[in-house]
This record gives structure tokens, sequence and C-alpha cells, in this order.
């Protein structure tokens, strides 16, 4: 009866053990899309570790990029907030029913896209031109008017609007 004990304390302890390794690792390597986040929170994240929700581009970097946090608790990354828009259609989801942020192009960090102001002629990761930032000046959009320029197609992505908002 003790040899048993003996052996069965050989095999279960190591095997425990393992098991313990195996997920703290899982944990502490979690992907960011992957954590339930209930802070609503903007997430770290490494290069070439997530991509965009919308297109599938790794994100490099924070300038330019969204994060959504749904009703599930679980964060959306877009490498542009054009695509966070266009994901927002296509799941039809209005943007008051989620936590919404956006990378700072003065301020470099993420704030409210909500809240933030826009300029729409500079160069984007999809060449939608849209970039937030913080304090507003003359000549910037809220993020209704950059929303409703979004879903009209109204963006640097077209030949034809960029040739009118560049004055080419």
């Amino acid at each position: 009866m003790r040899q048993k004990i003996g052996v069965i304390v050989l095999i279960l302890f190591p095997l425990l053990a393992l098991c313990g390794l195996f997920w703290f690792l899982h944990v502490k390597h979690q992907l960011p899309t992957h954590i339930t986040n209930k802070e609503r929170m903007p997430l770290e994240f490494k290069d070439n570790t997530v991509t965009c929700a919308l297109c599938g581009m790794y994100l490099v970097g924070k300038k330019h990029t969204a994060q959504i946090i749904t009703s599930d608790l679980k964060t959306h990354f877009f490498d542009d907030i054009g695509c966070a828009i266009v994901w927002l259609k296509e799941h039809k989801i209005e943007p008051e029913t989620i936590t919404f942020w956006v990378f700072s192009h003065e301020s470099n960090h993420y704030i409210d896209a909500q809240k933030a102001s826009y300029t729409f002629t500079e160069e984007t990761p999809m060449l939608y031109g849209f970039v937030a930032y913080e304090s507003p000046k003359e000549g910037m959009i809220d993020f209704q008017e950059m929303r409703l320029r979004m879903l009209r197609g109204e963006t640097m992505s077209d030949p034809k609007i960029r040739q009118r908002l560049k004055g080419h």
C-alpha cells in the first residue's frame, strides 16, 4: 500500500506541476484579443501580434489605431479609425453602445473616439485620411462628421475626393 502511494505521488506531483506551469504561461502570454476587458480601458499590445478586426492587417505601433470594447467585454483592434467605423456598420452596432478608443496624434495616448476631433487629409494605413486629436483646432471635424464621411465613402482613398481635398 505504501509503495502504491509513493508511485502515485511520483506520477501525480510532476503532472500537477506541469499543468500549473502551462496554465501560468498561457495566462501570461495571452493575446489582448482573448482578454475579458472588465475595466473597458485600451489594452497594450506588441507589434505584429494582433490584427485589425476588419481588414486583417497586423498592427505595428499605436499610431492611427483604434480599440472597441463591446458589451461582451471583448476588445477589437483596428489599424485605422475608418476600419472601426466600417466594422461597426457591418456588425450593426451603434457607437453609443460601446467603449471606443482612438490613438491621439498629438498626445500619444488613447482618447475617447467620440470626443476626439479629426483631420481628414492625412496619410493613414488604409488611406481613409482621418487622424484623431484631443484638442480641436480650426478646420477639424467631430466624430459624427468623421463617421458620416466614412460611411459615405468621402475619404482620401477615393482619388476624386483626395484631389478635391488636397486642392490639386
